[in-house]
């Protein structure tokens, strides 16, 4: 993570279009970005200000779309809960811009800021005052052979923030994927599916799965079964570099999911390769932000109150 000392002028506001009473937390983004940055310059989506009766807080807002704005904003605020930033920050990922988060979904994992508290946090962060974190990201493709002795074809390819999953879809058994790490055979695994998350999905899909969380900044992916017909077919932690491939080997109606908002139907002897992003999400949090209190609160895990912001007394002040 990097303490940021940069100020932001070009700013953009995104979220979730068409979503049911986005019109007055907008509002009061607007608001709060008029009285912290009246230098700025705001730039609205217009998709997601379709349809909604904003009010602007002056001449400094423009409108565009998400091509014109992203090669032009030094900072993303982005409204909605993490499915909504998750969608924003794969795509604005290869613009290298930071994002901010603010909360209006349930957990917000990625969403650090309170819609309420917008006056108190934000103006920090405009200011400079954050912490940067870059987050990992995969790039997925299909490869298919049309006929026998014909070459591979991608027939798919996608970016996750959080994870690929391959499932069994509709169908109501197990499905037969062979797995391959770096070129190298690793299993055959028949299950309901298997997930290979980033970091930042170890606490999502895989976490429900009984995979282990991995701090978001570890160069590593997980890859886990998903209700494995062995028992021994547990979770694996695995090099950032490492490319996966998995191959259906046992598995009509199976499909893949990428972060769940991508969606392909697979066929057997289809080949999903998985390897690293060359592009990565930037996630502004607040000063002082700390992943631990966040896994705390989100995962509601007991704690002794009088550790709460307290350093650890064995190492020094510029360690902890």
């Amino acid at each position: 993570m990097l303490l940021m000392e940069t100020a932001y002028q070009r700013l953009a506001v995104f979220g979730r279009p068409q979503t049911p009473g986005l019109a007055e937390p907008l509002s009061l983004l607007l608001a709060c970005l008029k009285r912290s940055a009246p230098r700025s310059t705001v730039m609205l989506e217009a998709e997601t200000a379709a349809g909604l009766e904003v009010a602007a807080p002056g001449p400094a807002v423009s409108q565009g779309t998400f091509e014109t704005i992203a090669p032009n904003c030094d900072l993303a605020l982005v409204l909605g809960g993490d499915g909504t930033l998750i969608s924003i920050a794969r795509r604005l990922a290869p613009f290298g811009v930071p994002i901010v988060g603010i909360n209006l979904g349930r957990l917000g994992f990625m969403t650090d800021l309170d819609i309420t508290r917008l006056q108190e946090d934000l103006p920090g962060l405009l200011t400079g005052r954050g912490v940067l974190e870059e987050r990992g990201m995969l790039s997925v493709s299909v490869m298919r052979r049309p006929g026998e002795g014909r070459a591979w074809e991608r027939v798919f390819e996608a970016t996750a923030l959080n994870d690929t999953v391959i499932s069994r879809g509709a169908i109501s058994r197990m499905v037969g994927l062979d797995v391959f790490v770096g070129g190298h055979y690793v299993q055959t695994l028949r299950a309901d599916g298997l997930i290979v998350s980033t970091p930042t999905g170890s606490t999502a899909y895989a976490l429900s799965a009984s995979g282990s969380i991995l701090h978001p900044t570890l160069p590593a992916v997980i890859l886990v079964p998903v209700a494995p017909q062995a028992l021994s077919a547990r979770p694996i932690v695995l090099p950032w570099g490492e490319a996966v491939t998995v191959m259906v080997s046992d598995g009509a109606g199976t499909e893949l999911h990428c972060d769940m908002q991508t969606l392909t139907a697979l066929k057997d002897g289809d080949r999903i390769v998985i390897e690293k992003s060359p592009h990565r999400a930037r996630l502004l949090h607040p000063e002082g932000y700390d992943y631990f209190s966040m896994l705390r609160r989100k995962l509601h895990w007991s704690s002794n109150p009088v550790h709460i912001g307290q350093p650890d007394p064995l190492l020094p002040p510029e360690a902890s």
